[in-house]
């Protein structure tokens, strides 16, 4: 242990204590926050603690940690810090979040988190002096974190918008030889085109097998694109019987019940395989409409929405059934300019991806930084040259740049 260090039980370095009840009906708006499990969210015209306070969630949100610099009312689902012994208290509160306070809950049904298991914690603490260089090198970093975040988050956010953006202006800057047709009216002639699986007595979960037929479900298309899921099959004597429900490559899925409105195509490598009743299978007649043409119009143009909302029984996520999907209107362009649509699409997507997981990663990253700052800060490691380069790695290095390379 660095010199000056001394163990002790996290009790004695600060003491915690429940909240106050305060019944919504009492409470009054004011000056003063309340503060609950998930932070501040109200106020009230009185204050229960002197601030400033360190508080942590005891039930529901357990384990979040909040610095409030006013004097406030912490509510019984929290714990607030009622004496400091003499620490920094913005010590203490990175000394708190550097802990998983969420394995020192305890009781059945909605867990509390036990602030006699968190008093006898051992944490190593430092002379107040130091204590006081550590937070002023955290907070100085942690604002570098906050503001990388931020950037990462909102060039997230961005390339969404962008390629949403791109695709609704699709749809609403119709050229010439365009024309609208039902989703009936584009299907192929073939009878069940448009369908659903099998319900009641024909299908029963106790006829699901190990290895089999597939049967897709909610799960495969719920992501907006086709993905295996759960493991579903019947046996090929059953298959003999509900072979209508059978889906083909190229054949586009909305689902109707559970999660509704998600669509995708099956893909063209699809096994033999049937769809269960919580998804309608529309197969086209793709000299008029290409799947994947109806696949982004479905999910992204403005009228397709509007159909939905207009028509639909309750909101769009409740009330999707066969009927209205096959009276959903779509914009058609001629095959050419539908293909050239789903080829951009395809592309700008894909590339959205790219940059979606790029930001993930800083995303990551940037929690792992923090996370290895604080293990640096409460170990005795941490120096000025710690702090700053871990600011300056957020704000300006290789781990964040903004430029997508």
């Amino acid at each position: 242990m660095k010199k000056g260090w001394e163990t002790k039980r996290l009790g004695d370095v600060a003491t915690l204590q429940r909240g106050f009840d305060l019944p919504t009906q009492d409470r009054v708006a004011g000056e003063f926050p309340l503060v609950t499990s998930s932070g501040i969210n109200d106020t009230h015209h009185k204050y229960a603690v002197r601030g400033p306070g360190v508080v942590t969630g005891r039930s529901g949100s357990i384990g979040n940690v909040f610095f409030v610099e006013e004097d406030f009312w912490p509510l019984n689902t929290v714990l607030y810090v009622k004496n400091f012994n003499g620490n920094d208290p913005r010590f203490i509160f990175h000394l708190l979040k550097q802990f998983d306070l969420q394995r020192f809950a305890s009781g059945t049904g909605v867990p509390t988190l036990n602030r006699n298991f968190v008093h006898d914690e051992l944490v190593s603490i430092p002379p107040l002096p130091e204590q006081r260089r550590i937070v002023g090198i955290l907070d100085e970093a942690f604002d570098g974190l906050a503001t990388a975040t931020a950037n990462a988050e909102k060039n997230l956010r961005n390339a969404r918008a962008l390629f949403e953006s791109h695709l609704q202006s699709v749809f609403t800057q119709r050229g010439k030889g365009w024309v609208e047709k039902t989703v009936k009216e584009i299907a192929a002639s073939a009878k069940g085109s448009i369908r659903t699986g099998p319900f009641g007595s024909q299908l029963l979960h106790s006829e699901f097998v190990d290895e089999g037929i597939a049967v897709l479900g909610i799960d495969n298309a719920v992501a907006n694109e086709f993905r295996w899921g759960k493991n579903r099959f019947i046996t090929p004597e059953k298959y003999l019987q509900l072979e209508r429900y059978t889906v083909h490559p190229g054949d586009v899925l909305i689902t109707i019940m559970g999660t509704c409105g998600r669509c995708a195509i099956v893909p063209d490598d699809i096994p033999t395989a049937i769809n269960t009743k919580h998804i309608c299978c529309i197969t086209l007649d793709q000299t008029i409409c290409l799947p994947g043409h109806l696949h982004i119009y479905f999910l992204h143009s403005l009228q397709s929405q509007a159909f939905l909302v207009k028509h639909a029984k309750g909101a769009i996520m409740a009330g999707l059934n066969m009927g209205l999907i096959q009276e959903l209107p779509v914009m058609l362009p001629p095959i050419g300019v539908q293909a050239e649509i789903v080829k951009a699409a395809n592309a700008l997507r894909e590339e959205t991806q790219r940059l979606e997981s790029i930001y993930q990663h800083k995303l990551a990253a940037l929690g792992e930084l923090k996370k290895s700052l604080l293990h640096q800060a409460f170990n005795g490691e941490l120096t000025g040259d710690n702090g700053q380069l871990t600011k300056d790695n957020a704000r300006n290095g290789e781990l964040i740049r903004d430029n997508g390379q």
